[in-house]
């Protein structure tokens, strides 16, 4: 499993100029939508396929999914790997920051947070950078001309939190998210960007706390388990930070659906132990 999940990861980052560099004339929407509804982008496209060529290819990786496809694509005998391939695709058009999802379970696709061997995300912001998250540490690495570089071989959330940044219309919100965020907002700095990864490189950076809620309208959330939350709780809670649905870790959510979606919270142990208190 180690070899395999080194070969995942150092496809990804081979993959990542590929998918930065096809990003300029594949702006325009592809006339479809992915299984969750949403509006397919090129790009959104352009990316599925290439990752799902180049990790469907890797020896020991058994299924391909991602965001954009309605089922697994069987791809051998091994681990399964769960993309979102463009995470935040919506910033395509205004030029704002995006990225990449995989995370890597040894076990059938829909499965348990704590059925993941590893996980991670590429940044395409001004430079390309990796996080990725494996036995309890997260590294970061710099990305550049497909080699990657460690830039930091032992990232945790700083002790000191700053950022936050929740998704979804304020008056949407629920009371008890909105009392919460009106408790916090005197204490960290807004920072929203509308692309996951970037929301939440922001609080592995700087510390904080990210949210997708659940609203008044969509009380599971906008976020899906397999492909967003799962992974990226993983890297959170490896770097010393928690997760959360609402309740409890996300990584313990019981996965009934490939394509199914969540509430998430990530950040520093303490914003997070005061929301579930704040959501209680």
């Amino acid at each position: 499993m180690t070899d395999t999940v080194a070969a995942i990861r150092e496809a990804v980052a081979a993959a990542a100029p590929e998918i930065r560099s096809g990003l300029p004339g594949r702006r325009e929407t592809a006339g479809t939508e992915n299984p969750s509804g949403e509006r397919r982008l090129a790009a959104d496209e352009y990316a599925d396929e290439l990752l799902e060529e180049r990790l469907g290819r890797i020896d020991g990786v058994g299924a391909y999914a991602s965001e954009e496809r309605e089922g697994v694509v069987d791809t051998g005998e091994g681990c399964a790997v769960a993309v979102d391939p463009l995470d935040g695709s919506s910033n395509l058009q205004p030029n704002n920051v995006m990225g990449t999802i995989v995370g890597v379970y040894d076990a059938e696709l829909p499965a348990s947070g704590h059925d993941l061997v590893a996980a991670g995300y590429v940044l395409y912001g001004p430079i390309t950078t990796m996080a990725f998250a494996r036995e309890g540490t997260v590294t970061e690495y710099l990305i550049d001309d497909g080699e990657s570089t460690v830039l930091n071989a032992d990232v945790t959330l700083p002790a000191d939190p700053t950022v936050y940044g929740f998704g979804g219309r304020v008056p949407d919100w629920p009371a008890d998210v909105a009392g919460y965020v009106e408790e916090i907002e005197s204490e960290l700095k807004l920072r929203y960007g509308g692309a996951m990864i970037g929301d939440v490189n922001q609080v592995l950076t700087y510390g904080g706390v990210f949210a997708y809620p659940a609203l008044q309208s969509a009380p599971e959330g906008k976020l899906r388990l397999q492909f967003e939350c799962n992974p990226v709780g993983y890297v959170i809670e490896c770097a010393g930070g928690r997760s959360s649905d609402g309740t409890g870790s996300v990584l313990d959510v019981d996965p009934t659906s490939l394509h199914q979606r969540t509430p998430v919270y990530l950040g520093n142990e303490a914003l997070i132990d005061r929301l579930e208190a704040a959501l209680d």
